[in-house]
């Protein structure tokens, strides 16, 4: 790993994101549906804001944080097509701080990365771990869930082609990518593949990503290269508006079966989109 910048703060420029998902039915991406929910459109996927800092932290710890390299994001507001957005980086060992802000200065995001693949103080962890457990039985949308679900043998791939196709959206564009490394976006794209396995069970609801953490063990991980998925639900919690589902993806080099990468999710179900949730108990 290459010496990290200390006590720098980097700033990226303000960048104008598009929602590709704007056409799916029933999804948080969808105006109509947003707007439906509170939302002042269709939400850009917090993934695609990842692919903002990837830049910054090249800088702070080198390319190799591409190899053994860890980033979590916490989401504090959604973001809407061609919304503009930057990306600060206060680098420094053994984590960085990074956040983002739009144009009126309201926070996007905070979070933390590091050049080892696992940091107990990260964002994500940290904030897991004040959350209390759900009540035995107050979850609906998420009720044939408990903690310790495993999900096993899930195919993950991403296409060359798509993501050659994708590379033109993305504002942050290393030259790496053209040699068909994964940008963090596509990363999670990847693990994302297990949504419809290890979400097989939830009541119909709008989920939109409330926490992202990538760990990487062994990279590069690329495009054109089969991966297998295996998932760990790790906690189930829940707001005044939402459900929570907080769960692992451990992905797997194909050929060998060593773990490459772990991705966390935290996907929060909107109540006011479930039926489950429109009359009392």
């Amino acid at each position: 790993m290459g010496d990290t910048i200390h006590g720098k703060i980097i700033e990226g420029e303000f960048r104008s994101l598009h929602n590709g998902f704007q056409q799916a039915p029933g999804s948080i991406h969808n105006d109509e549906v947003a707007a439906k929910l509170g939302f002042k459109g269709g939400t850009v996927p917090g993934s695609v804001h990842m692919d903002q800092f990837a830049p910054m932290l090249v800088e702070t710890y080198g390319a190799d944080w591409f190899a053994r390299g860890n980033m979590s994001l916490h989401f504090t507001q959604a973001t809407v097509d061609r919304e503009e957005v930057k990306a600060v980086v206060e680098a420094a060992t053994p984590r960085s701080r990074l956040t983002m802000f739009n144009r009126e200065g309201d926070q996007v995001c905070v979070g933390t990365a590091s050049g080892e693949t696992r940091d107990a103080e990260s964002e994500m962890t940290r904030r897991m771990a004040t959350q209390a457990l759900a009540s035995p039985g107050a979850q609906r949308i998420l009720a044939g869930y408990q903690v310790g679900d495993v999900t096993t043998d899930i195919p993950m791939r991403v296409e060359v082609e798509a993501l050659d196709k994708a590379l033109g959206r993305v504002t942050e564009r290393l030259p790496m990518y053209d040699q068909g490394v994964l940008p963090p976006s596509h990363l999670i794209k990847l693990a994302h593949m297990s949504r419809p396995t290890v979400l097989a069970k939830v009541n119909q609801s709008v989920g939109l990503f409330g926490a992202l953490e990538i760990r990487i063990v062994d990279g590069p991980l690329k495009a054109g290269r089969d991966y297998v998925g295996r998932t760990t639900m790790l906690k189930l919690t829940e707001s005044p508006k939402t459900e929570n589902a907080w769960y692992d993806v451990d992905i797997a080099d194909a050929a060998t079966g060593k773990d490459v990468a772990t991705v966390t999710f935290m996907i929060r179900f909107m109540k006011a989109s479930s039926p489950l949730w429109a009359k009392p108990a």
